[in-house]
C-alpha cells in the first residue's frame, strides 16, 4: 500500500496482517513531519497516544477473527479542531476559548473510535469554521497541496490538506455552508455533506444544517463512513429517514435513467469563470453518456435577501453555548456577528427559522417534479489565493464574509433545506488547480448521490492524481 491507498484497501491491509497499524500511523506521521511545516492542515498531535491506540488495534487483530474486527480497525484519522475528543483541547481555531481538555468524546468521535479508526491528531479550522478559507490569527494560514499559494477552502480545510497531500487517508470534517464540498473542491477531493439530521450529534448545530462527515478520495470511503457516521439514534430528537440498505451497497448499483438539471449561473447570476464552465460541459458530457437526461438551465433559486437574511441570523449563533468564550477576544468578522446576534431578539430568530422553512419547501418542490438531480459548480470561483479573504477585515470586518459568498454561493441553500450534496473532484483549472462538481440530491437520497458518483468515478476517474508537492 501507498500513502494515497484508499482507507478501505488500508483497512483490508491491516486486517490481512499485510502491514500493521503501528507502521501505518508511523508512515503517515512521517509525512506530517515532512509536509505540515508549509501546509499547516494539523492544530494538534499527540503522536504518543496515537501509537497508543494503533498498538491496541494490532493487539485486537491478534485476538480476534478478521470477519469480527471494525471495518476501519487500525486506520489513521485525523478530527476537525470543531469537535471534542476526550483529553485533547477543543480550540475551535480560537483564542478566545480557555485550552481546557475535552471531558468527553463528541457522539461522532465516538462512532469513529467504535469503526476502528485510530486518532491522529486535529485539523486547523478558521475560528469557530466561520468562514470558506481556513485562515485563523490562533493558527495562521493553512495551504492548498496544489499549489501553497492558494487556499485549500474551509472551514475543513485542514482536513483537506491532510488528505490530499497524503499526511491522511481519510479525516474528519463538518459542513455548515459548504465547508466539506469547498474543500474538497478546492484539493481534488470527494465531500459529502449527508441530509439533515443523518449524522446526529450530542445536540443539533444550525438546527440540522451542519453535520459532520469526511473528506475522502473514492466514492467507496465516503459511503463506508457513512455507514459507520449514520446509525438511528433513539436519543436524538429528529433522525433523518432510514435507507433501505447499507450506504456501501449503494456503490456501483444502478441509479435508472435521470432527469438532471444542469446549472452555471447559481443565485448570485454572473458568467462564471471558463474552468467551471468547462467542468460542468464536461460533467454534463459524461452523463449524458451514461444515459440520463441531461438538461441545461436554472432552477427557481430563493431570493437573495429572503435566504441570507435568514441564513446570517441563524450563523450569527454558531459560538452559542460554548464554555469560557470571552467575545472581546473573537477575531473582527466574528466579533461582529456575535454582536449583532446578542442585539436580536427570539422572536427575530424565530421568525428567520420559520422564514427558512418556507423557502426551503418551495425550492425542494423542484426536486422530483421538473428534475431528479441538480449539479453545479461547487463554487462560483476558483480558489482563491491564501490570505486573500481577510485582507483588511479590521478595518471592514464584514468584508470577509462579503468575500467569501461566491465560494459558498451554491453549496449553502443545501445546508438550509437540508438535501444530501456531493463535490465530486471532476476538472483541473489552466492553473493546475482542481474544480469541484456539485450533485444535489432530494432530501435523505444520499443513495443517489453515491451511485451517480460511483458511475462518474469510473469514466472520469481522480483518484490517481496526487499534488507533485506530496509525491516528493
Amino acid at each position: 500500500m501507498t500513502r494515497f491507498t484508499s482507507a478501505l484497501d488500508c483497512a483490508a491491509a491491516i486486517r490481512s496482517k499485510e502491514v500493521s497499524p503501528v507502521e501505518v500511523l508511523d508512515e503517515y506521521l512521517a509525512e506530517v513531519d515532512r509536509l505540515n511545516p508549509t501546509l499547516n492542515a494539523f492544530s494538534l498531535r499527540d503522536d504518543e497516544r496515537a501509537r497508543a491506540d494503533a498498538q491496541a488495534a494490532a493487539d485486537l487483530i491478534a485476538s480476534s477473527a478478521p470477519e469480527d474486527l471494525p471495518p476501519f480497525i487500525g486506520v489513521p484519522l485525523p478530527i476537525k479542531d470543531l469537535n471534542h475528543v476526550k483529553g485533547w483541547v477543543t480550540s475551535f481555531g480560537s483564542g478566545a476559548v480557555p485550552d481546557t481538555p475535552a471531558a468527553r468524546d463528541d457522539l461522532v468521535v465516538e462512532r469513529f473510535r467504535r469503526a476502528g479508526f485510530v486518532l491522529m491528531g486535529k485539523t486547523t479550522t478558521p475560528e469557530f469554521g466561520s468562514v470558506s478559507v481556513t485562515e485563523s490569527e490562533r493558527f495562521g494560514i493553512t495551504r492548498n497541496p496544489w499549489n501553497p499559494d492558494f487556499t485549500p477552502g474551509g472551514s475543513s480545510g485542514g482536513a483537506a490538506a491532510a488528505v490530499a497531500s497524503g499526511m491522511a487517508p481519510i479525516a474528519h470534517a463538518s459542513d455548515g455552508g459548504g465547508s466539506i464540498r469547498i474543500p474538497a473542491s478546492c484539493t481534488g477531493l470527494v465531500g459529502l455533506k449527508a441530509s439533515r439530521n443523518r449524522i446526529t450529534e450530542w445536540t443539533e448545530k444550525l438546527h440540522g444544517g451542519s453535520t459532520s462527515g469526511v473528506l475522502t478520495r473514492t466514492i467507496a470511503d465516503t459511503a463506508a463512513a457513512l455507514d459507520v457516521l449514520a446509525p438511528t439514534d433513539p436519543n436524538a430528537w429528529n433522525n433523518a429517514l432510514a435507507p433501505q440498505q447499507t450506504w456501501s451497497s449503494e456503490v456501483g448499483a444502478d441509479p435508472g435513467r435521470l432527469r438532471i438539471r444542469v446549472a452555471r449561473l447559481g443565485a448570485l447570476g454572473g458568467e462564471p469563470p471558463t474552468s467551471l464552465d468547462a467542468a460542468l460541459r464536461r460533467t454534463a458530457d459524461a452523463l449524458s453518456d451514461l444515459g440520463h437526461d441531461v438538461v441545461e438551465g436554472e432552477p427557481e433559486w430563493p431570493d437573495l435577501l429572503e435566504f441570507f437574511g435568514g441564513f446570517v441570523t441563524i450563523w450569527g449563533t454558531i459560538n452559542a453555548g460554548v464554555e469560557g468564550l470571552d467575545p472581546s477576544k473573537l477575531e473582527p468578522h466574528n466579533r461582529e456577528s456575535y454582536t449583532a446576534a446578542e442585539a436580536k431578539s427570539s422572536i427575530e430568530y424565530a421568525k428567520a427559522i420559520t422564514g427558512l422553512q418556507y423557502l426551503s419547501r418551495r425550492f425542494m418542490e423542484q426536486f422530483g417534479r421538473d428534475f431528479d438531480l441538480l449539479v453545479s459548480p461547487t463554487m462560483a470561483i476558483e480558489p482563491p489565493a491564501a490570505g486573500w479573504l481577510f485582507e483588511g477585515v479590521h478595518e471592514n470586518p464584514s468584508e470577509a464574509v462579503m468575500r467569501a459568498t461566491p465560494m459558498a454561493a451554491f453549496t449553502a441553500i443545501f445546508n438550509v433545506t437540508g438535501q444530501p450534496a456531493l463535490s465530486l473532484p471532476l476538472h483541473v483549472s489552466e492553473a493546475g488547480l482542481p474544480i469541484g462538481v456539485q450533485f444535489a440530491a432530494p432530501a435523505c437520497r444520499e443513495d443517489m448521490l453515491i451511485r451517480v458518483g460511483s458511475q462518474l468515478e469510473a469514466v472520469m476517474p481522480w483518484a490517481d492524481r496526487w499534488p507533485a508537492l506530496a509525491a516528493g
